[in-house]
């Protein structure tokens, strides 16, 4: 029997389980224990993050995916603060979410209690709705409330913060019980006005040039194949908006592209010139509005969304505006415009530009022709192999960054759900989302594009996906920079202040914990890289060496330098034998007793060979390159960018327990390699800083 049977917590859990949430993500903290033990109770599958804000990330993503919200459970300030980056996201993309934060005992509040604050008035400000709970008897109405407030209308994040006293009570009696004869999903509204669907209809049908920009909101519907249908009986062609490109079949006839940052240069010209504009469950933001340009002056323009928008500054309030869910809508003009009869005339004249219109799209749109012969990936053939490769059920998600521009003009996506990226623009998303992604649909390949310094944000991530059984390929185009604010500096003259980084190995840090990782510098190299890591069972990074002066799709900068160095941890082979062939240069292995035992240790098993990674008798990682990587405390200490002093066994030993310490305990089934990795770096610990030799005494360690 679950403790929290009775409790306001598992009442909680049991509501939330009713109303269709199927997965928590969270870091877990004392705040709401109830709650999480209800959570399992209720049969709800609850996934520990490294970070409230990667939990954040994947509760959006699979909001995003499925149509159904995540819940995602943090604890009082702290959590909730570091929580509040993927609430903005989850709200920019109009994406479902239930928030709840445990919250300090209600006699505490007020007295500067432990990591007290006011969490609905602090974070409040980035939801739908916020609420915090002052009495078990208001719990139902709340939650109730809550759930509405997320899923109807424009869905996006709620907020509820629950005292931890409150969920140790009895639950509410039945008479207070949450509704749930509606399961939640994607939102609908009541039926549209067929006389506002006619007039929509007219002031396309009468244009000579229209269009279509398309959002979320038709993602959000289902209605993809439906707009498609619509599409070719009016012969009107579609923009799908930033970070939608998975609305409309890239490959269709009459896709134009997708607008925002990095579109093909047809795109903004194409809307800017359309002299009837419907807007089909799109928000207008500032990017994909390219700067609110979007609809033009004087342009006639629909808005038909579950909010349609008024006026906003420049843009002129909709000549049309009608509520409703995109699919809804469609439907309903598909129905009518199938019972009258268009003029040929005006129809040919729009196929014919149409036709046009789509060949000046296909020819600006390629990002592989550029002459390239290294050094480094070139990220347009990456994109195009991806295009390849990739088959058509592929999810793809996607970080900040300019590295993502090859991939927003060059990427061809032909079904719906198969992309994921935040409007928001949040560094770190596109790993936690790849995670959720691959949790969320099992049998489906995942791939992450990142950049070095939004994946430096989530890296630990990559535990969580290991844990989980989560299977994402994730890769990292590495110019060793915050690219896209360097441009910005360059572009305004200013001098490159905190915009370097330094590198890392990537492909390293991936093995410490406990993923494939495999380096990539050239473009040769890409392709097979990929097909092995889309066959792995386990995470795959590819770590992809990109010049710096690639600064973005439209820009290759010779005054840019030159390009990334490899980690110069991974360059120093020839030092290693010349400190093994002195063996009074590490004084703590003289006295040692056991010297002889050392050659009896068993050898380190092969990791999997489609990753041609292996483990020498001396417990060194040979890669591709021949480089030596040190086992045991070695990894761990390439992983954090740290180099043990001179007799650092200690070190060592530390680094070790916390990369590996956690596989006993939570890997069903171990890599071999990485499990005798764990075993060795608990009994021998770290070498000293030249000799990549296994300490030989024995571990006397004092973590937990």
């Amino acid at each position: 029997m679950s403790g929290s049977e009775g409790t306001a917590g598992r009442f909680v859990a049991d509501a939330l389980a009713a109303a269709g949430v199927r997965v928590a993500f969270t870091v877990p903290g004392e705040s709401f224990l109830p709650l999480l033990d209800g959570l399992t109770a209720a049969g709800i599958r609850v996934v520990a993050a490294r970070h409230e804000g990667a939990a954040g990330f994947m509760a959006t993503a699979h909001g995003a995916l499925t149509g159904r919200p995540a819940a995602v459970i943090v604890t009082r300030a702290v959590g909730t603060a570091n929580l509040s980056i993927a609430l903005h996201a989850a709200h920019a993309d109009s994406v479902p979410l239930i928030a709840i934060a445990g919250q300090v005992d209600r006699p505490a509040r007020g007295r500067e209690a432990f990591q007290e604050a006011d969490l609905v008035a602090v974070f409040g400000g980035l939801c739908r709705w916020a609420r915090e709970i002052r009495d078990v008897a208001g719990l139902p109405g709340a939650l109730d409330e809550a759930l509405r407030r997320a899923t109807t209308g424009r869905p996006g994040p709620v907020l509820l913060s629950l005292p931890e006293d409150l969920l140790d009570e009895p639950a509410p009696v039945d008479g207070g019980r949450v509704a749930t004869s509606t399961v939640l999903g994607p939102p609908r509204a009541p039926e549209p006005d067929p006389t506002t669907v006619r007039r929509i209809l007219h002031l396309l049908l009468d244009a000579e040039r229209p269009v279509i920009l398309a959002g979320a909101g038709v993602l959000r519907s289902r209605a993809t194949a439906d707009l498609v249908r619509f599409a070719e009986m009016a012969d009107v062609p579609v923009v799908a908006a930033w970070r939608r490109p998975d609305v409309f079949p890239n490959d269709h006839a009459l896709y134009l592209g997708m607008s925002g940052y990095f579109a093909a240069p047809t795109v903004h010209p194409r809307l800017l010139e359309a002299d009837a504009l419907l807007v089909l469950g799109c928000r207008l933001n500032e990017v994909a509005s390219h700067g609110w340009s979007v609809p033009a002056p004087g342009a006639r323009w629909a808005h038909v969304d579950l909010e349609p928008l008024g006026a906003r500054g420049s843009v002129a309030a909709p000549t049309i505006a009608l509520a409703s869910d995109a699919r809804t809508f469609v439907r309903e003009a598909r129905r009518v415009l199938g019972g009258g009869v268009l003029a040929m005339e005006s129809l040919q004249r729009r196929r014919d530009a149409n036709a046009a219109d789509r060949v000046a799209y296909e020819t600006v749109r390629a990002v592989d022709s550029a002459p390239w012969d290294g050094p480094g990936v070139h990220p347009g053939r990456v994109v195009a192999a991806l295009g390849r490769l990739l088959p058509p059920d592929t999810i793809v998600t996607t970080d900040a960054g300019h590295f993502g521009g090859w991939a927003a003009r060059g990427l061809w996506l032909r079904r719906p759900g198969t992309y994921l990226g935040p409007t928001a623009g949040a560094m770190g998303y596109g790993l936690p989302a790849a995670v959720a992604a691959s949790l969320a649909s099992p049998g489906r390949p995942v791939v992450a594009l990142v950049g070095d310094g939004g994946l430096g944000m989530s890296v630990a991530e990559l535990e969580t996906a290991v844990r989980e059984g989560a299977r994402p390929v994730v890769l990292v185009f590495d110019n060793a920079r915050y690219g896209t604010i360097r441009d910005h500096q360059d572009r305004r003259g200013m001098p490159p202040v905190a915009t370097d980084l330094g590198p890392v190995d990537w492909a390293a840090v991936a093995e410490g914990f406990g993923a494939a990782g495999v380096r990539v510098e050239s473009d040769d190299a890409f392709e097979p890289a990929l097909r092995a890591a889309l066959g792995s069972r386990r995470p795959t990074v590819l770590h992809l060496v990109v010049d710096r002066r690639w600064v973005s799709v439209d820009r290759f900068d010779d005054e840019q330098g030159a390009p990334v160095p490899a980690p110069e941890v991974e360059a120093e082979p020839e030092a290693e034998p010349e400190a093994e062939a002195e063996p009074t240069a590490a004084p703590e292995a003289e006295p040692e007793a056991e010297p002889e035992a050392e050659p009896e240790a068993e050898p380190v098993p092969a990791l999997e060979a489609e990753h041609q990674h292996q483990v020498s008798k001396h417990g060194r990682f040979a890669n591709r390159r021949g480089q030596q990587r040190g086992a045991c405390g070695r990894v761990a200490e390439r992983a954090l960018h740290c180099r043990p002093p001179r007799g650092g066994g200690a070190v060592g030993r530390e680094l070790g327990e916390t990369v590996f310490g956690g596989y006993e305990d939570v890997c069903a089934d171990p890599v071999a390699g990485d499990l005798r990795l764990y075993s060795l770096g608990k009994q021998r610990g770290q070498i000293v800083e030249q000799t990549i030799q296994r300490a030989e005494e024995p571990v006397t360690s004092e973590r937990g």
